[in-house]
């Protein structure tokens, strides 16, 4: 899925900062604020001294106490992007001890500025988009937090609006290897997350155990959704369970990279409980990274946009 709900409207001289300048300039939950009044929706995952680590896609600064979150997560893509910027990403990351983990989008976030898939293929593999990947990198290096690079997300997922998500496997590897290997040569201490969706074949694109150290998924529970296609209620585990069956052979710490769902209250509770627990059945299972936002594009069979947001505004 392309992710980007509200990115437009938040775009800062090029770069979405995950809640950065949101988050630092204006206070939350204010009543009042634009005729609004923000109230809890009772979505936020649960955390407990026991839970695995809990990070957010966080726009409108929703989990800005530092005890919500521990990796603050930005997307950002590789062109038209003023990549100063990140260090605001970095202040707002360090001050509340956070990792931050950068999605890099290998494209324009303009439909109109982009090349087709086979071009960019192209491009990448000879080596013309190099420079894109090593500026990202060569920025990330002079940040303070520890950084995640997240590179060419959900290849595996051919009905999206990824470009990178119609390669053949073989090319999205030698294009995965290419940037990792651009991107060490100017920072020497990022973790690198290949992260499909979890999809059945999803082993056809993945780079190898030297160019990986976290294995990301996607994992989204929506109740409508789920009742249109299961006829009942799906649980956070039974969602999971299929790319984690793919995945876990690759000996990685495995990290759900985006993670959102929406229903009833029963349906909510049953997943906020659930998502940061440590389970038995899902011992490699080391974050959970929710995607606070609405979804920009409606999911296919009719279900519209499900809104992933813990708080939700309510017009006064």
């Amino acid at each position: 899925m392309n992710k980007k709900s509200n990115a437009i409207a938040l775009l800062c001289m090029g770069l979405f900062l995950s809640g950065t300048v949101l988050a630092a300039s204006i206070p939350r939950g204010i009543p009042g604020r634009n005729s609004t009044a923000a109230a809890l929706s009772q979505k936020r995952p649960v955390l407990t001294q026991d839970s695995i680590d809990l990070g957010a896609y966080d726009p409108h600064g929703d989990f800005g106490e530092p005890s919500q979150s521990k990796i603050e997560h930005l997307f950002l893509p590789w062109e038209d992007v003023d990549l100063s910027t990140l260090a605001l990403a970095d202040d707002y990351a360090r001050a509340r001890g956070r990792s931050l983990m950068i999605t890099i989008e290998p494209w324009s976030w303009s439909p109109d500025w982009r090349v087709s898939d086979q071009e960019l293929l192209r491009s990448i593999l000879g080596g013309e988009r190099d420079e894109n990947m090593a500026q990202v990198c060569s920025t990330a290096a002079t940040l303070k937090s520890p950084i995640i690079i997240r590179w060419g997300q959900e290849m595996d997922e051919t009905d999206n609006q990824f470009s990178w998500s119609h390669w053949r496997g073989e090319d999205f590897k030698a294009a995965y290897r290419r940037m990792v290997n651009v991107c060490r040569a100017h920072i020497k201490t990022a973790k690198f997350v290949w992260s499909p969706k979890g999809n059945e074949g999803l082993e056809a694109f993945y780079p190898g155990n030297d160019v990986v150290d976290i294995v990301g998924l996607s994992v989204f529970g929506y109740q409508k959704y789920d009742q249109g296609t299961t006829g009942r209620d799906n649980s956070f585990s039974e969602r999971l369970t299929p790319g984690y069956e793919r995945v876990k052979g690759y000996g990685k710490p495995i990290m759900v990279a985006e993670l959102g769902y929406a229903g009833d209250a029963s349906y909510v509770a049953s997943w906020a409980t659930s998502v940061a627990m440590r389970h038995p059945e899902f011992p490699a299972l080391a974050a959970v990274v929710y995607f606070n936002d609405r979804e920009i594009y409606a999911w296919p069979g009719g279900y519209g946009r499900p809104d992933w947001r813990v708080i939700r505004e309510t017009t006064n």
